[in-house]
């Protein structure tokens, strides 16, 4: 059985459900000549994209120029949110890597009905309210073997200001009961994976499965990276650098469905897309003109 088979049949009563990967990149000027921008005070300043994808295509992006949207648990809490807003009654799983890390965003997460899975640190200090491991489960999660599933508290840090002004934080534990699943890869140097999650319904290996496929977007970070040449900037505003954004994801999107379609790789989609789209404009220039080119010359 696939995994979104699997995936679905853990929740039969809902209408929707899709995993949505959600990550960040940054894209930097040399010169610092950018209006505004993450000022990395070494000469140069970035523009940092936090995206949605679906496995397939991107479904929401959005670009920050300020210094305090450096931080993931700034950036990737925004665009979640924002693309929520978007869909209504949505069920998705949002997907995370290890760049969000806040319990308090996590807990605002669990009161807004947003369900995620993030890689947690290792290590991560917490307090288990209960084993999820049934009795003779299988601990098999496909490349991972399972260590540890439990219902658990984690703690936040909470600001206190002394009455010099200073402040220092304080460990409270949220109440808000989460999920940590913990895992090892099966090899002579094993490497263990702490994943968060609100949801307790899918099996720990659905949660694991689920984070693996968060490769896609980092495949798709590549792509357009490398093949689309978005790590370029060609405006020096969040203005114009957001339309370029747009018009890359539109190109993107394209090619996307035509190598879904056509069942092949990303660069051959990118050439064969823009061999048939050339050749189409040929054709509508050629029937446009009734065959006569002489037409075009003025």
């Amino acid at each position: 059985m696939c995994f979104y088979q699997q995936f679905h049949d853990a929740y039969p009563n809902k209408e929707r459900h899709l995993l949505i990967y959600v990550d960040s990149s940054m894209v930097s000027e040399a010169s610092s000549r950018l209006l505004k921008g993450i000022d990395h005070k070494n000469g140069k300043k970035s523009v940092k994209y936090s995206m949605a994808f679906d496995g397939l295509l991107p479904c929401h992006s959005e670009v920050f120029t300020r210094a305090e949207y450096s931080s993931e648990d700034m950036a990737l809490p925004e665009a979640i949110m924002n693309h929520v807003k978007q869909e209504t009654h949505h069920q998705n799983i949002y997907v995370i890597d290890r760049g969000l890390q806040s319990t308090r965003t996590m807990n605002s997460f669990t009161d807004d009905a947003v369900t995620f899975i993030a890689r947690a640190k290792e290590n991560r200090k917490h307090v288990e309210l209960q084993s999820l491991v049934r009795q003779a489960q299988d601990s098999d999660l496909g490349e991972l073997t399972l260590i540890k599933d439990s219902k658990v508290q984690l703690y936040t840090g909470k600001a206190i200001h002394n009455k010099k002004g200073n402040i220092h934080y304080r460990e409270e534990l949220v109440e808000t009961p989460f999920r940590l699943i913990i895992a090892k890869t099966i090899t002579d140097d094993p490497k263990e994976f702490w994943f968060i999650t609100n949801d307790f319904d899918l099996s720990a290996k659905q949660v694991a499965q689920a984070y693996r496929r968060r490769w896609d977007i980092e495949v798709f970070f590549r792509f357009i990276k490398q093949e689309i040449n978005v790590n370029h900037l060609v405006s020096l505003n969040k203005n114009g650098i957001e339309v370029m954004l747009y018009m890359t994801l539109i190109v993107a999107m394209l090619i996307l469905i035509y190598k879904k379609a056509n069942q092949i790789g990303y660069k051959t989609a990118k050439r064969r897309f823009k061999m048939e789209l050339r050749n189409l404009a040929i054709a509508m220039i050629v029937v446009d003109c009734d065959g006569n080119l002489n037409h075009f010359e003025t």
